[in-house]
């Protein structure tokens, strides 16, 4: 089931592939820090765009904008697809991350609710709603753009390499929000004004990454397909609706799980387990920074043992240790428990994430492949990743916490049914 794409990697030399994919990942690094920059300082600014009270309903607040952030991604992974599947992989690249440019500095410079009342909220939400847009068009068009880029016996590692970058890019969020914290200012002056900081930053970093993108050159793949007539997008994403239901299915889960250790994590050590502000983000920080690194080296082990093998060993790991760890984190006396129990989680998040964008890829021919890929993949993160935060918050202001915990054992159950019956995409590969 292999078509003229299989080409794309043989016809592209070494050196071209290591600068394409720096110019893709620096990209996407600024891309995806921009994104986690909101979750990072969510704990900061959230007084300054609500009004005072519970701190958690503020916190609920500024987690509802941040999943409806969310639900502009499907949109984006909608209109980027298709502009990725008939105008070619760099224009799209090039287009969401001046998006997301666009949003990080609206954020940055947005009074605050004491100044303009109900409209400063607004405006946060526009600019989420801008950078989710963005962001929604980035993944689907990133992850083709590596698979195609990629040699095919390394497409394990390549998704390896993109998924270590938007893990360093929530990395250099919490890394910037670390420099402030203990090195720059107070945490009087962090909620204040520091806060708009890191937003100026992703801002300015995002014309960096405008201009490595423009001059990104083009895969194969595409340029072997563009001139060919097509149908349009739609009719021909219809005709591969369990390649759809695939992805949603398989992505459920996992997003569920990643986003619960990470950006939510940062939350729940403060607002659960009791840590201050500072030791959250260390353990948040140093757990991030193994899970990035061994992202390429979990992508290649898929290159030999299988990516099929890989989920399902992730869907039951994740089925049976979501509970124990959650419960034991809620209790946890100090930071360095938390630290070993959530490095525990993210092992096992990384024989998922390591490999989700290259199983996508394969699922898809040329011509419909950042559309396939993106649109259902940007439902099921809106669905399930997206209100991750929400969710559990909810459960908490309601007094069940621990119903979040099963609930996300849940969908990674319903993940796991998928990754037992799908085939396996390394021998199907439209790549």
């Amino acid at each position: 089931m292999n078509d003229s794409a299989g080409t794309a990697a043989p016809n592209t030399t070494a050196s071209q592939r290591v600068r394409a994919v720096f110019g893709g990942s620096i990209g996407n690094l600024i891309e995806w820090y921009d994104w986690y920059t909101y979750a990072a300082f969510a704990i900061y600014f959230a007084p300054s765009f609500f009004p005072a009270g519970n701190h958690t309903v503020q916190l609920l607040n500024t987690a509802a904008i941040f999943a409806v952030g969310f639900f502009m991604r499907p949109i984006g992974g909608w209109v980027l697809g298709r502009y990725a599947d008939r105008h070619g992989r760099k224009a799209a690249l090039t287009l969401s991350v001046t998006l997301m440019c666009l949003g990080s500095l609206m954020i940055a410079v947005t009074p605050t609710y004491e100044t303009i009342g109900a409209a400063a909220p607004a405006l946060l939400l526009v600019a989420r709603l801008l950078q989710g847009f963005s962001v929604g068009g980035e993944y689907g068009t990133s992850a083709t753009y590596m698979s195609e880029i990629a040699p095919r016996g390394s497409r394990g590692f390549y998704s390896g390499i993109l998924y270590m970058t938007l893990i360093m890019g929530q990395l250099l969020a919490l890394g910037v929000l670390m420099v402030l914290q203990f090195l720059v200012l107070d945490a009087q002056q962090l909620e204040a004004w520091g806060w708009r900081i890191p937003f100026a930053i992703g801002a300015l970093a995002a014309l960096t990454a405008l201009y490595l993108r423009r001059n990104l050159m083009e895969t194969e793949a595409f340029k072997k397909k563009s001139d060919a007539p097509q149908a349009g997008q739609l009719a021909l994403l219809l005709k591969y609706p369990r390649e759809a239901l695939i992805v949603v299915g398989l992505t459920m889960g996992g997003t569920l799980f990643f986003y619960t250790f990470t950006t939510y994590m940062q939350k729940f050590l403060v607002n659960t387990v009791g840590l201050d502000k500072g030791e959250s983000t260390l353990v948040a920080t140093a757990n991030l920074f193994i899970f990035m690194l061994i992202q390429p080296l979990m992508g290649a082990l898929s290159d030999r043992v299988g990516r099929r093998r890989m989920l399902v060993t992730f869907g039951t790991l994740a089925l049976f240790a979501t509970v124990p760890l959650l419960t034991a984190l809620s209790q946890a006396q100090d930071m360095w428990t938390a630290f070993f129990l959530i490095l525990v989680a993210l092992t096992i998040s990384s024989l998922y994430s390591s490999i989700n964008a290259v199983v996508k890829a394969e699922l898809f021919p040329v011509e419909i492949r950042a559309l396939g890929v993106g649109l259902p993949y940007a439902i099921a993160v809106s669905l399930f990743g997206g209100s991750a935060e929400m969710i559990a918050l909810a459960f908490k202001n309601a007094g069940h916490e621990e119903l979040f915990y099963w609930y996300v054992t849940g969908c990674v159950f319903c993940s796991l049914l998928v990754y037992i019956f799908m085939r396996d995409p390394q021998r199907t590969s439209r790549l």
